[in-house]
């Protein structure tokens, strides 16, 4: 029989409108303005930070609507956002250094909905205010410690083969290795050129040496594996203290942009985002006198640094590994001493390294070197900018066995301090520091001022589509507006489902564009049915006349924005992300909600049946 849906395919059609509305439904509840209460410089938040934080909120009069301890860290949450913004300014006088105190944002949906994994959907920093940050990669370092690198795998491998060579240097771009005779020149660079296809070799003679340099296609490689690397720590460091949905993405050759929605305190952003620092571990010089280092007879191949307690500390100047190796950290206690530790994962190569450097070592202590990089706002002549380095010893421990892969730092005074130094290694060493050179604050306010004027719009562009249609097809106007209330439900369900997806400002005109193409399908499908009555064919042929002859011509329009929607995701960033993402969901659920849904609804109402008119 014509224009009867099977009933499966109709309880499918409410079954998935059913499930959008679902996970639609926690925007309802919105979110709750907050203030995230977490310990600094190896402090967790406790019962006890729990009872100050009560305390001072409660000598202070402010009024709170809950406040829990979970995953050491105080969340306090509030009803507006002049209570949070004074309670903000209250805990981060009384609380001290010791804690660190952020405006944030917390999901209100209930704990059943919750439980099945309901979330709103997360706001851009237009919508629900922020930190936006642009950081400078200084690639100068980056090249600088490729050509370490470089060093020392060109030593690894001539000891490897037993090639001697006087020494082994920087050289302008590149690496210089001078040798003791031809012979071993000859050896060397046939070994090198072997190993290393990506590189340059030229060789003097008559100096004895060998300059080794990258090509062009090694050098874009390795500032391409900087700034890559760079931007996976920061996010990592993001996600290690708790910010929630942060976007961490490259901008030209140098740059990153950090976007932190939720938070609007620029300098606790700032803390978040962490040390642009990296961490080394040499091995101390037990062989030379401390106390003629410090008088300023320091020995060819070792340094002088400070402790945290301001102890010099005399260090060899080898470096025996990198943080960018580490690619896990753990804090516990020694089962036999109960002593604060701090367990070490290395990645294949990191592991090899530690092992070469370590074996000869065992019994001797060896340093943990934090080292932070900061910019001092001037600029090199090629307008990159200059950067000065503050380093400091943040652990010295005994080195027990030949170490591999994995691996255990002690000599740390609590169990706090360990778990810090344990976050700093997990979260990562930047190959190459950074520096904020533009930094942008978007208040609660305006992105709240932003919402209710992308809501204005969606309104009244939804309610004049819904009145046209009325007055135009009547019966069937009501059908296709069914549908595009059921369209908007969906786009929200499946933009709360997606994880990192989040609404911004263009995305909201990308919902206002996609319930005009929704209707604009209905519109072609009522035509096409009123030109079928109209050349007299049976109401239930023209029904089915209608959708079958409109649907190749809405797919091909609808696939063909869906492409320029994906191309406008790939290529583009920040606000044309935004609006092909609600784009792209608009175009998939209003192909399904226009054209499946309201032939499931016409089946219903009219499929089947002996009718001489149809209210259209």
């Amino acid at each position: 029989m014509l224009n009867k849906y099977p009933l499966w395919k109709t309880l499918m059609v409410v079954f998935i409108v059913a499930i959008g509305a679902l996970y639609a439904l926690p925007n309802y509840y919105g979110e709750d303005p907050a203030v995230q209460i977490s310990g600094t410089k190896g402090v967790q938040a406790d019962l006890a930070t729990l009872d100050a934080v009560k305390e001072n909120l409660a000598a202070a009069e402010l009024s709170y609507q809950s406040a829990a301890l979970a995953n050491g860290q105080v969340l306090v949450r509030f009803s507006d956002y002049k209570s949070q913004q004074t309670a903000n300014t209250l805990l981060s006088k009384n609380l001290g250094d010791e804690y660190s105190v952020a405006l944030n944002l917390t999901p209100a949906t209930p704990d059943w909905l919750a439980s099945l994994g309901g979330v709103p959907m997360k706001l851009g920093l237009d919508l629900s205010g922020g930190v936006h940050f642009l950081m400078e990669v200084d690639m100068k370092t980056a090249m600088g410690r490729a050509q370490e690198s470089m060093i020392g795998d060109f030593r690894t491998n001539l000891r490897g083969e037993n090639i001697r060579y006087r020494s082994v240097k920087e050289a302008g771009n590149g690496v210089e290795v001078i040798f003791r005779n031809s012979d071993d020149l000859a050896k060397a660079e046939s070994l090198l050129k072997r190993t290393y296809g990506d590189y340059l070799f030229v060789d003097n003679e008559d100096k004895l040496s060998l300059k080794i340099t990258m090509t062009d296609a090694k050098l874009k490689e390795t500032r391409e594996y900087a700034l890559q690397q760079n931007i996976t720590i920061i996010r990592n460091r993001v996600n290690e203290l708790g910010v929630s949905e942060p976007l961490v993405q490259r901008q030209g050759a140098k740059h990153i942009v950090v976007e932190l929605p939720g938070i609007q305190d620029t300098a606790r952003a700032k803390e978040i985002l962490g040390a642009t620092a990296t961490l080394q571990f040499h091995m101390v010089d037990q062989e030379h006198d401390i106390r003629d280092a410090i008088n300023g007879r320091v020995p060819p191949g070792s340094f002088l640094v400070n402790d945290q307690d301001g102890r010099p500390q005399l260090l060899k100047k080898r470096i025996m590994l990198r943080g960018e190796h580490i690619i896990g950290a753990k804090s516990s206690l020694d089962q036999q001493t109960s002593q604060p530790q701090v367990n070490i994962d290395l990645d294949n190569k990191g592991g090899s390294l530690f092992s070469n450097a370590t074996k000869n070592n065992i019994g001797k202590p060896m340093a943990t070197m934090f080292i932070e990089s900061k910019a001092t706002g001037e600029k090199n002549p090629d307008g990159s900018l200059k950067f000065t380095q503050q380093q400091e010893v943040i652990s010295v421990a005994t080195i027990q066995a030949r170490l591999g892969k994995s691996f255990r730092i002690t000599g740390q005074d609590s169990p706090a301090a360990a778990h810090n130094l344990a976050l700093l290694l997990r979260a990562g060493a930047l190959i190459a520091p950074i520096a904020i050179v533009e930094e942008r604050t978007v208040g609660p306010s305006l992105g709240a001022e932003n919402v209710e004027l992308g809501m204005q719009a969606i309104l009244w562009g939804f309610a004049l589509v819904l009145l046209f249609m009325m007055v135009y097809y009547r019966a069937f106007g009501l059908v296709a507006n069914l549908a595009l209330a059921a369209n908007l439900v969906l786009i929200v369900g499946v933009m709360s489902l997606i994880p990192g997806a989040a609404l911004t400002l263009p995305g909201m005109a990308g919902i206002v564009l996609t319930v005009g193409m929704a209707v604009d399908a209905n519109v072609l499908i009522f035509e096409r049915i009123r030109e079928e009555i109209r050349e007299g064919k049976t109401i239930q042929q023209s029904i089915h006349q209608g959708y079958d002859s409109a649907f190749s011509t809405i797919f091909d329009a609808n696939i063909t924005t869906l492409i320029a929607a994906l191309i406008l995701f790939a290529v583009g960033t920040g606000p044309v992300k935004g609006f092909a993402i609600t784009l792209s969901i608009g175009i998939v659920t209003s192909m399904f909600t226009s054209i499946i849904g309201t032939r499931a609804v016409v089946n219903a109402l009219w499929g089947g049946k002996k009718l001489d008119k149809l209210p259209i």
